[in-house]
């Protein structure tokens, strides 16, 4: 099960997290970014191209599944106006297949 959102909206990772991980999965990887407030930042505004957008996570998505034999992927990226602390994006990746490593791809540069 690979799911791709970018969304406005804020996200329930319990909730995300209960969609992964009920056909067999041998583990969870899990990774939350939030919004930082260095130097007093009140806010972000984040701004994109909806289709461009959702179809580089979703090669992203696809790509990672390939590579690290993954089961489910579950990547959601906010947009709009966010302010300190909020969430702004999770990745969470089933890992199926004995030997499979996930952990280097939930880190963004």
């Amino acid at each position: 099960m690979i799911r791709v959102a970018v969304q406005t909206g804020d996200f329930d990772a319990g909730a995300e997290l209960a969609t992964l991980g009920q056909d067999g999965t041998g583990g969870i990887a899990s990774f939350i970014g939030l919004v930082r407030g260095d130097g007093g930042l009140i806010a972000l505004t984040l701004d994109h191209y909806p289709a461009m957008t959702e179809r580089a996570l979703k090669l992203l998505a696809d790509t990672a599944a390939d590579r690290w034999l993954l089961t489910g992927v579950v990547l959601i990226h906010r947009v709009g106006r966010l302010a300190p602390g909020e969430q702004i994006c999770p990745c969470r990746l089933c890992l199926g297949a004995p030997g499979g490593s996930a952990g280097g791809l939930c880190i963004p540069d």
